[in-house]
């Protein structure tokens, strides 16, 4: 079985999802120039793209490869570029910074303190993701209010300090992105066909079982609330991380 068979079945009004989110794409390139994509290469961040490119909306894309990531993801990778015949901006951690950390604290910190586990991800994501939007005035993610409890409140706009979040997906189902990957042949992660919907760096990433919610694959040693990377948290972590020159 494969996602799309499983989960490819679009809302009744799935269409005027597609060209509210295709409208919102064009407006935010003309308003908020220069325009960039995060993706995280899943199913989403990967129909953004699609959308991108199939509209000529003028927005980059940029991936980053925190050196943790899963054999698929990187396959994924290159074959997304060749598909659309353009590269994406690719941003890697600091590698002293990443170094430092494992020679301190080992290849399984991230499991011994959630503190060790943020550090993790603002070494191998955070400080990577601030290179990232230096210069841009907008960004766009494929954040969607269906995934999870903390993300219900997801608006198609975010107003931040230095740019403005935009999110095409938001009101989408999970059923809508898959109909949208099936009826446009996206290419995809060979692990969503094993049920892994949420992908994220091999080490704190799992499969989940039918019934589960949806990010229970990502740390899901830890408590429900702390389930986020710092990506998408006002504030970032920025007090629960050990500072980068105490790595030493």
């Amino acid at each position: 079985m494969t996602a799309i068979s499983l989960h490819a079945h679009p809302s009744p009004d799935f269409a005027a999802k597609l060209a509210r989110s295709v409208a919102l794409l064009q407006r935010a390139a003309d308003e908020f120039a220069p325009l960039t994509q995060a993706s995280s290469l899943g199913a989403e961040d990967m129909v953004i793209t699609d959308l991108i490119a199939r509209h000529a909306i003028d927005a980059g894309t940029f991936v980053l490869e925190t050196g943790q990531l899963h054999v698929q993801t990187l396959d994924l990778l290159d074959r997304a570029q060749l598909h659309y015949a353009r590269r994406f901006d690719i941003y890697r951690p600091d590698a002293a910074a990443a170094q430092a950390f494992v020679a301190q604290y080992g290849e399984r910190a991230m499991y011994d303190s959630i503190e060790l586990r943020k550090t993790c991800c603002h070494i191998r994501k955070m400080e990577p993701l601030e290179r990232a939007l230096a210069g841009q005035r907008g960004w766009i993610t494929g954040l969607r209010r269906e995934q999870s409890g903390a993300r219900a409140e997801v608006s198609f706009i975010e107003n931040q300090p230095e740019r403005v979040k935009v999110n095409p997906l938001a009101e989408w189902t999970w059923g809508d992105v898959w109909h949208y990957i099936a009826v446009n042949d996206v290419p995809y992660n060979a692990l969503h066909d094993q049920f892994f919907p949420s992908i994220g760096c091999a080490p704190c990433t799992r499969a989940v079982t039918l019934g589960e919610d949806f990010r229970s694959g990502r740390w899901w040693w830890e408590q429900e609330g702390a389930k986020e990377c710092g990506l998408h948290v006002e504030g970032a972590h920025a007090s629960s991380v050990i500072p980068i020159h105490a790595l030493a």
